[in-house]
């Protein structure tokens, strides 16, 4: 009678354990906040460039940026919406605002993401001699800490976080562009770079965790797109040699190792991650196979044939230059963006954010798909 008393006991207390990691019906996602750089930046990075004029402009915040939705540039470094936004009007909530120029308004959530922000610290980079003159200490571990000072505002027990949190979509990445480009750009090999990328994830993976002690529940976990596509790379470190690129993508392969070798780590990561964490959602999501697919087959998704030239630049094998880059002066858009896969040599076109976000929303460019997630 005993034995059977403590299973009952034991049963139930399971029971009750798990009942907040239970979703009845429907899950309504009622916030997001989001970690990263360019690629979710919301504004941050042009409301820095305001605040401090040493950084100079910063192009985002001049015409043809955000043309194609907006009519007028917002401090996005798109023609129109990111994916982030596209995310945002799935769940019927407002676009994000960036947590540098919030006017209290954050019960929906908040963009933490800043254009040229790295995974790694600023320490980091210093202890390996590799600074960047323009490097901006807006780290994830920095806006990590925003959140955290954000959350008194929107919470004011465990509890109450909790239940705000458990309806909130945390987005963590993409995080690593930066990293690269800093290390390369400071004198670092390849070789070099690869070793740091271990470091990278670690971090990546110890804001995750911080983020589920602080009660969030769902967390998409972007990897890095292919850093061997992007056209600024292409055109930095153009070669003669035929074999130095994918003959299907005619990206440039010893780049792109970079990013495969962070996605394979990533991942291994965050499968460990939902091992520890079973009640948690946590999504891996990928740049990497959806942009490789619309190189391969452009016309498919109503890209131009020559999918890596520039839609907002000029010159060169890329339509791209580095001194006259879009936002400057005398640099015009193309006329149609939506065929388009890069807007300005750096970032994706609205057209491409659309594709991405759905394949995370829906399938097949997550797992889970994030709409199977929360529903599930």
């Amino acid at each position: 009678m005993n034995s059977l008393h403590q299973y009952v006991m034991k049963l139930v207390l399971f029971l009750l354990l798990s009942i907040p990691c239970l979703s009845h019906g429907k899950t309504q996602i009622t916030s997001i906040f989001s970690f990263g750089n360019s690629y979710a930046d919301t504004g941050n990075l042009f409301i820095l460039g305001t605040q401090n004029l040493t950084l100079g402009p910063v192009v985002s915040g001049y015409p043809p940026y955000g043309m194609n939705f907006f009519h007028h540039p917002t401090g996005r470094f798109s023609d129109g919406r990111l994916l982030l936004d596209f995310i945002a009007q799935a769940f019927d909530l407002p676009f994000l605002p960036p947590y540098l120029g919030h006017n209290g308004s954050f019960q929906h959530g908040m963009d933490f993401a800043v254009a040229g922000a790295t995974g790694l610290d600023y320490s980091f980079f210093v202890k390996k001699n590799a600074t960047f003159p323009t490097l901006l200490n807006t780290t994830l571990n920095v806006q990590l800490g925003w959140f955290l000072d954000l959350k008194p505002s929107l919470c004011s027990s465990f509890d109450s976080c909790r239940k705000f949190f458990r309806k909130s979509l945390f987005i963590v990445g993409e995080f690593g562009i930066n990293d690269f480009s800093i290390a390369i750009l400071g004198g670092k090999t390849l070789a070099e770079v690869k070793s740091y990328i271990p470091s990278l994830v670690k971090v990546i993976t110890k804001a995750i965790e911080r983020l589920i002690c602080e009660g969030a529940l769902t967390i998409v976990v972007p990897e890095n797109v292919p850093y061997g596509c992007i056209p600024v790379i292409l055109s930095l470190y153009q070669s003669t040699d035929e074999s130095d690129y994918d003959p299907h993508t005619r990206c440039l392969r010893k780049f792109n190792e970079l990013s495969l070798y962070q996605n394979k780590l990533l991942n291994k990561a965050v499968n460990q991650l939902k091992l520890n964490f079973p009640h948690v959602r946590l999504i891996n999501a990928e740049y990497y196979r959806p942009i490789t697919e619309f190189l391969k087959n452009p016309k498919h998704f109503g890209f131009i044939d020559t999918p890596l030239r520039v839609c907002c630049g000029v010159g060169g094998t890329y339509n791209f230059n580095i001194s006259q880059g879009c936002g400057m002066p005398g640099v015009n858009a193309c006329q149609n963006p939506s065929t388009y896969l890069n807007w300005d040599g750096a970032h994706l076109t609205e057209a491409a954010a659309r594709y991405i976000a759905h394949g995370w929303l829906r399938g097949p460019y997550a797992d889970p798909p994030i709409l199977t997630a929360i529903h599930n």
